[in-house]
Order: structure tokens, then sequence, then C-alpha cells
């Protein structure tokens, strides 16, 4: 009698094709978190522009600043933060709340009048895929864009 050592054609060939139906299931589900994982990255954006936003006010409370234009984080002088001289709310300006965060690779800051913008860059549409300072209002108002992440 002679001994089979090995696997049989046609095992090796059921092995392959159910690999390859779980494969067809599988990829779907990791390629969602990349969007997941974009959209995470900006929330977390948002959640440290509003506490940054919160600690500049009360460091102008604390300090007693009513007329100052900075307040001084943790750091030196790299931190001092440009802020509203009547609310102690940092200015829409990368002097004003884009200094507050100190890492923000991999976003595109932009400002105007009295609103600043990280755009995620590596997401499918940028500009929906961000987050905005306003400070027109008190307090300001810091909103996030997913759509287009």
């Amino acid at each position: 009698m002679q001994r089979q050592s090995g696997f049989t054609l046609i095992e090796l060939v059921t092995v392959i094709v159910i690999l390859g139906i779980l494969a067809a299931f599988a990829i779907p589900r990791f390629t969602g978190l990349e969007v997941q994982a974009r959209t995470a990255a900006v929330n977390g954006l948002a959640g440290s522009v509003k506490s940054a936003s919160a600690l500049s006010k009360a460091l102008w409370i604390a300090n007693g600043n009513a007329t100052a234009a900075n307040v001084q984080f943790e750091g030196g002088a790299s931190a001092n933060i440009t802020v509203n001289s009547s609310t102690g709310y940092p200015a829409a300006t990368q002097a004003g709340i884009g200094n507050t965060v100190t890492d923000t690779s991999g976003y595109a800051f932009s400002t105007d009048t009295n609103t600043a913008t990280w755009n995620l860059s590596s997401a499918t549409t940028p500009a929906n895929c961000s987050v905005t300072y306003n400070n027109t209002n008190l307090p300001p108002v810091i909103t996030t864009i997913t759509t287009g992440c």
C-alpha cells in the first residue's frame, strides 16, 4: 500500500475558494474604517479646540487681564495666545486659536475675519471634513463637518 502525504488538488482549491469568499466580505468592512478614522480625527481636533478656547478664557480671567491682548500657555513665548481683549477668547487667527492647538499635522489651516478653519488634507473632500472656530458669538462656536471624510 502506498501512503498519501500532503493535500490533494481538490482540498487546496476548496481552501482557496473559501478564503476568496471570506476576503470578499472582509475587504469592504476594512475600507469603512478609513472614513471612521478620519471622522474621529476631526472630532478629536474639535474637542482640542473647544478645550483650548475655554482654557484661554480661564487663563485670561485668572490673570485679571481685563484689557490684555495675550495669555501665556505652558511652554514659553511660542505659546503666547492672542485673545480678544474684551472677552478673553482666542482670536480667529494663527496667533490666536491657531497657536492653542500644537499638533495639526495633516490639516490645512485658514482664517477670515471671525472664522478659523482646519480642513483634513487626506479626506475625500477636505472642505467637507473640517473643524470651524467662529468667535462672533460668545462663547465661540466650534463646529465639525464630516460629510466628506
